[in-house]
């Protein structure tokens, strides 16, 4: 599974970036516009539920629990300081999707306990997307939490986020994660789509 998280840059906006990928065979796309008003928002998310329907693929809005409906997303992924999980799930059902952002095992035993449907789980290491970083985990970290998730039977997705790159992809699915989320390492590539090609077949040559 790959995820892409936008982020706007020099090069292209929201938009622009999520069709590059889309191109390339992401089908997986969370609108993060945390620096951003409501009305840019809904305007960015109109565009990329668009692509989204157009190529098939998961839109997922980061944060605003109240623009899910609006935007007609397939759901939303929660920070650790965001709304608490099982208030999302009461406001928007149980058919939307729920993402929760974790940085060790017990995030992800209190995100599946309210009803959390995948993890982020990172920093794999230093991102400049992200303020206020948890701490770096590392492969070992990865690895020491994904061994603990396996002895505790907990079966939820787990997702890699946090300063990725395309090398990164074979040791980090080793852990035994499911799959990795990335911005910048897709958005600072020479060709958007062809690295997000890149990226999907190292996953898949790995999945064998």
């Amino acid at each position: 599974m790959l995820q892409f998280i936008t982020h706007r840059t020099a090069r292209c906006g929201e938009a622009e970036g999520s069709e590059a990928v889309l191109k390339g065979g992401c089908r997986w796309i969370q609108l993060r516009m945390k620096e951003s008003t409501e009305d840019e928002i809904v305007a960015a998310g109109q565009e990329v539920r668009r692509l989204c329907r157009e190529y098939g693929a998961t839109f997922i809005v980061d944060d605003h629990v109240e623009l899910v409906e609006r935007l007609g997303a397939d759901g939303v992924h929660l920070g650790k300081n965001d709304m608490p999980v099982a208030e999302a799930r009461k406001i928007l059902g149980k058919d939307r999707i729920i993402g929760a952002t974790a940085n060790t095992f017990e995030d992800i035993c209190r995100a599946a306990e309210a009803g959390a449907d995948y993890i982020g789980l990172g920093p794999f290491r230093f991102t400049s997307t992200k303020k206020n970083l948890s701490p770096v985990l590392g492969l070992e970290g990865y690895a020491s939490i994904m061994e603990r998730c396996r002895d505790a039977g907990l079966a939820l997705p787990v997702v890699a986020i946090g300063g990725i790159t395309a090398d990164d992809v074979p040791a980090l699915l080793g852990t035994g994660i499911s799959g990795i989320a990335v911005s910048g390492t897709l958005l600072n590539a020479p060709d958007i789509s062809g690295e997000t090609e890149r990226i999907l077949e190292t996953i898949k040559e790995y999945k064998k």
